[in-house]
């Protein structure tokens, strides 16, 4: 019953949230509220939610505390050399503009915190979206999936918990998944560069002298004079008249641009003479945070009242830049504790260890030979569903066993039970994808039903590349 009943609860999430009848934090609390009281455990459901809330408390005070760090980052401009030195790549075409958000990403996940890549790469993306019209979704779905690839580095979580599930070396089961993981990187980039061409056939190749310069009025005025080339059509376009549209073919509203005021040159914000002392404090708190040297939580507090203090030591103008990101502050921790209301009664209840013993139950004993792969299949809903925690402690030992008993190294198991993390990414219980559709401005929803059919692909491209290169 409660392995039906929990099934059952994901699935009303999952279609409430996709449909919008609700909002990601209504069906947070209230869909797993209602199922604890249908397993009659409603008088515990307050135990459960403490548990959940205490056990995902850390994470949400580093959110805001990143988010609070990086924002006053953006607004200070230590972020700026980086978008010039990525539209002077993209050239405003809209192929290299997706190509771009891949690739940098990428790079950026190599620091193992997937909030601190998403904070980076909408700061940096962001207004080339949004300014030339471009779907949204394409950003967080092309980042949260090139994120999950990389997740896999030892330092990023899935393969530490892996390695110590199974009383294994991380360097054993990383190191030869390595090549199985850069196809599945250049799947990412191959998936990019395919939205990318989609995205140019519908917008057509833009030209946007200095984007990011110039101020929309200035733009409307050109436009208006129809001697501005904001949204002039290239060769490549699609179509005719101007690239505005009212929706586009992701459901993203797309009518209402709005100015982006974070990487305005001429911005009062700006502390050009700090850049080198908030260029090393960020490269430093990244580095604290890899050597684990304090919690993270802590390192960004310490780190955002630093920051405020010596970029803004006018009490008025640090009240600002906290009014400034409270919005994203806000909803991100928000989420998080609404996401601890469906972890907390997921577990307590015990919802989560009947389903995993159903899956693994489920699997005929003439797979046993093959668990290796039967792991890597079953990490794909199983991470989506599950905590990493859950699935790395709870189900992967079990699969190890069954293993086991046909001659399965657990190595094997371990290496195929990463294949899942391009599409745990996007999961709902993941409080990193939440920064990223937050700052994005996009429906949780909208980025689900975009990203999670790239994402599969993709986790199943690395799974094909494990056992052709017989890693798995």
């Amino acid at each position: 019953m409660l392995t039906i009943l929990g099934f059952a609860m994901i699935a009303t999430f999952l279609v409430l949230i996709m449909t919008k009848k609700m909002s990601p934090i209504a069906a947070l609390v209230l869909i797993p509220a209602l199922f604890c009281v249908a397993v009659g455990q409603g008088a515990q459901l307050g135990d459960y939610v403490i548990d959940g809330v205490g056990n995902l408390a850390p994470t949400a005070a580093m959110l805001m505390f990143a988010i609070v760090y990086f924002g006053v980052m953006i607004d200070v401009g230590l972020f700026d050399p980086i978008v010039r030195a990525i539209l002077r790549f993209c050239k405003a075409d809209p192929m290299r503009i997706v190509v771009g958000t891949a690739v940098l990403a990428a790079i950026v996940s190599l620091d193992g915190d997937g909030s601190t890549t998403f904070m980076i790469t909408v700061s940096a993306m962001y207004p080339l979206y949004k300014r030339l019209k471009m779907s949204l979704v394409v950003m967080t779905g092309v980042a949260a999936t090139a994120n999950g690839v990389m997740n896999t580095l030892p330092w990023g979580g899935p393969t530490a918990r892996a390695a110590t599930a199974l009383k294994l070396d991380a360097s054993e089961i990383f190191i030869p998944m390595i090549p199985a993981l850069a196809v599945g990187l250049l799947a990412v980039f191959l998936l990019s560069y395919v939205l990318g061409l989609r995205e140019r056939k519908r917008l057509g190749i833009l030209t946007l002298d200095e984007a990011l310069v110039r101020e929309p009025e200035q733009e409307t005025v050109m436009a208006g004079a129809g001697g501005g080339d904001r949204l002039s059509k290239g060769p490549a376009a699609s179509g005719t008249g101007s690239a505005d549209l009212t929706q586009d073919d992701d459901g993203e509203n797309a009518d209402d641009e709005e100015e982006f005021k974070g990487l305005d040159p001429n911005r009062s914000t700006l502390r050009p003479k700090l850049y080198w002392f908030n260029a090393g404090l960020t490269v430093a708190l990244l580095t604290a945070m890899i050597m684990e040297l304090m919690p993270i939580p802590v390192l960004f507090l310490l780190g955002a009242a630093l920051a405020l203090t010596v970029n803004f030591p006018h009490m008025p103008d640090q009240r600002a830049r906290i009014a400034a990101h409270a919005d994203n502050v806000l909803n991100v921790s928000g989420m998080v504790f609404a996401a601890a209301v469906f972890t907390g009664v997921l577990t307590g209840t015990g919802m989560v260890e009947h389903m995993a013993d159903w899956v693994v139950g489920a699997v005929p004993d003439a797979m046993g030979p093959h668990m290796a792969i039967v792991t890597g299949l079953l990490s794909l809903p199983l991470t989506y569903f599950m905590s990493n925690d859950g699935f790395y402690f709870g189900v992967v030992p079990v699969l190890a066993e069954a293993g086991a008993a046909h001659g399965v190294s657990p190595l094997e198991i371990a290496r195929a039970s990463l294949a899942g993390q391009a599409l745990h990414m996007s999961s709902p219980l993941v409080p990193a994808v939440y920064v990223l559709v937050g700052m994005a401005k996009v429906e949780f929803g909208d980025h689900t039903r975009f990203t999670v059919k790239w994402a599969v692909l993709t986790s199943l491209v690395v799974l094909g590349a494990g056992i052709l290169f017989g890693t798995i």
